[in-house]
């Protein structure tokens, strides 16, 4: 890590996430480079080492981020409702997840190699915030849901994780995707992410 401020090494990495999200809007994973990465930030690539050893540290990086911004979304939920009915519940949960695309995107598609290619230190920072999302779902099925036992809330979550680390390519399919399932004869209906969302979570409550 770099001689300076505490404030001015989160300013870096800031700096160098927000690159990476501008590139990730419209390049793919692998044609993303430090380098490509470095072209928009306001020191040179190499400083980038810095800070992170590898692209994949930086969209850990990312994705940490997304988790965080959706555990305030969850935590809403708590704050701001006394009581909910599953319907209810399960609509807010769903725009939550409608909310944050590419936190769905990063998980479907790059979440083994951003792991396997981070430093232990990123990952169980990573990891924290990872679990403090599984305990702030919880505490929302404790408290809207009190009836619910221990191993309910338990089933709940470890059928609901993996079902949104798996949404996105259901519910963000391209032009070109569509005419290879045509051409295949499969039958696709597109349904968007609220949607799927919210069937699933009803489901897991009824």
């Amino acid at each position: 890590m770099p001689k300076g401020s505490p404030e001015l090494t989160v300013e870096r990495r800031e700096e160098i996430i927000s690159a990476c999200e501008k590139l990730y809007q419209t390049m793919n994973f692998k044609d993303i480079t430090l380098i490509e990465i470095g072209k928009i930030t306001s020191f040179t690539r190499t400083s980038i080492y810095n800070y992170f050893n590898t692209k994949e540290e930086i969209f850990l990086a990312m994705l940490q981020k997304e988790y965080e911004l959706w555990i305030e979304e969850l935590e809403k939920i708590i704050s701001d409702n006394k009581k909910l009915t599953k319907k209810n519940f399960a609509d807010l949960l769903a725009n939550s997840l409608e909310n944050r695309r590419q936190l769905l995107k990063l998980m479907s598609m790059n979440h083994f190699d951003m792991e396997a290619n981070s430093r232990a230190e990123n990952l169980t920072e990573f990891k924290k915030v990872y679990g403090k999302s599984l305990h702030t779902v919880e505490k929302c099925l404790e408290k809207f849901f009190p009836k619910m036992s221990a191993e309910e809330r338990e089933n709940f979550l470890y059928a609901f994780f993996p079902f949104v680390y798996g949404i996105y390519p259901y519910a963000v399919v391209t032009e070109k995707q569509k005419c290879a399932m045509k051409k295949a004869n499969v039958n696709f209906k597109t349904h968007s992410i609220y949607e799927l969302a919210f069937n699933c979570i009803l489901k897991l409550l009824s």
